[in-house]
This record gives C-alpha cells, sequence and structure tokens, in this order.
C-alpha cells in the first residue's frame, strides 16, 4: 500500500541523498518526492510517497527520525489531511492534428470539466495546467488518450500533504474517521506527533540501515 510521510529536515547540503539512500537500504521504492520551503527558517519541508506493507509505517517514520538532520515526521492519511498534485500536460493541437481546427475548442470543453487551466496556446500544441488529487489527473488523461489526443509532454509535482485543521466530531466523522474519540482527538491534536522513545527508533529488523554517510 502507498503511505504518505511529511518530514521537516534541516536545511543543508547532502539531506535530500540521505533520504533517498535511507529508503534504497529499506528496499521501498519512492513512487514520489517533493521538497520545498516550510513555515521555519532554514527548515524544509518534504512529502514522501512510497510503497510498504501496511505494518511498516511506524518503523519508517522511526527510520527516519534516526537521521539527525530530521527535525519532524508525520504520517498522514486522505482522511487526515489534504492531498494534492501539480501536473502540466501538453497536448498536440491545432489545424494539421487529426481532430482538425476542433481540436482546440474540444480541449478546452475537455479542461472546464476537470478544472483545468489553459496555460500556453501555440500553433500545434496547448499547455494545461491542472491541480487535484491524482484520480482527477489520471482522469483527464485517460479521457485525453482516449478521445484520439496526442499528448506530447507530461510533468508531475507528486503529492503534497498538509493535516487539515481543527474539526467537529462530525466533520471528522464525514471525513472518513469511524473510531470514536481516539480518531477525533488525532484530528484536533498537534500537526507532527510526539517523537518515538529511543527504544522505537532502533528497529531490529533494520540492522544497518541507519549508517549515515559521512562523506555527504
Amino acid at each position: 500500500m502507498l503511505h504518505t510521510f511529511v518530514a521537516l529536515v534541516q536545511d543543508k547540503p547532502g539531506v535530500l541523498a540521505r533520504v533517498a539512500s535511507l529508503f534504497r537500504r529499506l528496499n521501498l521504492n519512492i513512487v514520489s518526492l517533493t521538497v520545498g520551503e516550510s513555515e521555519r527558517a532554514y527548515i524544509s519541508r518534504m512529502t514522501i510517497v512510497c510503497e510498504a506493507p501496511e505494518h511498516a509505517a511506524h518503523r519508517i517514520k522511526a527510520s527516519l527520525y534516526k537521521l539527525e538532520t530530521t527535525v519532524d515526521v508525520d504520517e498522514v492519511n486522505r482522511a487526515e489531511a489534504v492531498v494534492r498534485e501539480l501536473c502540466l500536460l501538453k497536448v498536440a493541437a491545432g489545424p494539421s492534428m487529426p481532430h482538425g481546427a476542433q481540436s482546440r475548442s474540444q480541449i478546452f470543453e475537455l479542461a472546464n470539466v476537470f478544472r483545468a487551466r489553459v496555460v500556453d496556446l501555440a500553433p500545434e500544441s496547448i499547455m494545461l495546467e491542472m491541480t487535484g488529487s491524482a484520480s482527477k489527473i489520471e482522469g483527464l488523461v485517460q479521457v485525453l488518450t482516449e478521445s484520439g489526443y496526442q499528448i506530447l509532454e507530461t510533468s508531475r509535482t507528486g503529492r503534497m500533504a498538509m493535516r487539515r485543521g481543527h474539526h467537529t466530531s462530525r466533520v471528522v466523522k464525514a471525513l472518513g474517521f469511524n473510531a470514536g474519540a481516539g480518531a477525533a482527538q488525532r484530528m484536533r491534536g498537534p500537526d507532527f506527533e510526539e517523537k518515538p522513545s529511543s527504544d522505537e527508533i532502533l528497529p531490529n529488523e533494520f540492522d544497518d540501515v541507519h549508517e549515515e554517510e559521512r562523506e555527504l
């Protein structure tokens, strides 16, 4: 299954390489990784999406905490957080294309349905910008492809996630929580949970994954 981790790390050279090396040693595939500035000075925010067994989430989180450049780590799911992705699509469109002169107007209509924006118009192509869930972006790509349009280029940021604000118990339930007071408390709590204890940070199944590459 897919796990989404939000990590605050020190803004230093080599931090990205260390995080990537950690997942390589854990033999886990990173599906997407986005990095940018955070609200704190000299601290960067990473959103990491990886494929791992359901029970491995806590160990991955503890392993990230073992890196000396890590400040905070949080695992979020779709009910607890707002998850978005930015996508740019360049689609072939123009009089010489298979759909002819009508190709542009048809793409405009599809863009309106999926709430995408036209950000560039060239004689032989149209560039669309779309923000939304991964499924929504995949839906637009599928419709364009099945309609006979050629997608010339695709650029996607990967997931960006942020925990939702404080909500009432009714809103929490509507968002997908059915675990009672415990779930509501998680929604009302701080964005980043308390750091694991030293015993939790030393998982037995990963004996060598925390060796820092000092030369970085």
